[in-house]
């Protein structure tokens, strides 16, 4: 074979090998495309398969890695996420915005220490976004520092006046200090921006009962069942609302149907307790209260409630030593309680 025949040929090669390159790239743009659309429709499911065909045609696309990691904590699928988005920094370790994201998938997991990390990393690029500092706020708040998070939290509003989030977690922030008034001009700000935002209503429904206020508990807590009947947290609450106001049969079922979704759910396992407490079954009220117990989560008044069972079965040296317990919690039943009892 002669030499420009040779030539010939290695041109032809490359050429249909470049035709090929751009036609990958072309199809993986495309499916990228539509995988946003099916993103933006929260049709999570069809955009990450549209992402995977569009890094099947093209493995070296961060962006579609981004948005792939994107649509995986939607869906709760938070370590494959953190995967996929630590892909999409290899690629291209300039696209900020997938820290931004891996730093929230930390923070989901637990991981404060890579959470802060990214956050640090991104900061000056990060110096006028509202997403920033709430994901900021969010790490302050899961590390204990309440006087930053609520610092961040006021930033990111300053810098987004409808950053919804940034209400809901500087509300909750508010609730957990006690501040209730602060905490439910917060709330009442989120559900005005988006009137189905559960969190907010929910912890609305819990100021309520707080006041005793039943009926606007139930309102509040009715308002996310209509969107999603299975909501585990409006159940159990609207649940604990129904025992105050002796509905105990339908409270119960409530109740129940909370702990199927949520089985380890102190609060319900709580509630359920008081169901059978006022159904005058205490035996199976402290197993119920013993359960959530046993889990070694917060679960306000647990400690003054199971205390008043141990006393009406007249056995007052367990409930002193449940008081006492619930007293460390600054659980305010047992204080009271073991105040008037436990001399």
């Amino acid at each position: 074979m002669n030499s420009l025949l040779k030539l010939s040929l290695l041109i032809y090669i490359v050429l249909i090998f470049l035709s090929c390159n751009s036609q990958d790239k072309k199809d993986a743009a495309d499916f990228f495309l539509k995988a946003n659309v099916a993103l933006k429709q929260n049709n999570y499911t069809e955009a990450i398969r549209l992402y995977d065909e569009a890094i099947d045609k093209n493995p070296e696309f961060p962006d579609a890695f981004l948005n792939k990691g994107i649509a995986l904590m939607k869906t709760g699928k938070i370590s494959d996420a953190r995967e996929v988005l630590t892909e999409a920094i290899r690629l291209d370790p300039a696209l900020v915005q997938a820290n931004l994201v891996r730093a929230e998938s930390a923070l989901r997991l637990g991981d404060f220490n890579a959470a802060a990390e990214d956050l640090n990393k991104i900061s000056k690029e990060y110096a006028d976004s509202s997403k920033y500092f709430l994901a900021h706020g969010n790490l302050m708040e899961a590390t204990s520092r309440t006087s930053e998070a609520l610092a961040d939290f006021d930033k990111a509003i300053l810098l987004d006046t409808k950053n919804v989030e940034a209400y809901v977690n500087r509300g909750a922030v508010y609730y957990k200090l006690h501040s209730f008034p602060l905490a439910k001009k917060d709330f009442e700000s989120a559900i005005k921006l988006n009137p189905a935002q559960p969190e907010a209503l929910n912890n609305l429904g819990l100021i309520a009962t707080n006041n005793k206020a039943w009926n606007e508990a139930i309102f509040y807590f009715d308002r996310i069942l209509n969107s999603n009947p299975a909501d585990p947290l409006a159940l159990n609450n609207k649940g604990y609302v129904l025992i105050q106001t002796n509905a105990l049969q339908e409270a119960k079922k409530l109740i129940e149907r909370a702990l199927d979704a949520q089985p380890d759910n102190g609060y319900a396992l709580r509630n359920l307790g008081l169901y059978f407490q006022k159904n005058n079954e205490p035996d199976k009220a402290l197993n119920e209260m013993n359960k959530a117990i046993e889990l070694a989560e917060p679960v306000e008044l647990l400690y003054g409630y199971t205390g008043r069972l141990y006393l009406i079965k007249n056995n007052k040296a367990k409930a002193c030593e449940t008081w006492k317990k619930g007293v460390v919690l600054k659980d305010s039943i047992a204080i009271e309680e073991l105040a008037k009892n436990c001399r």
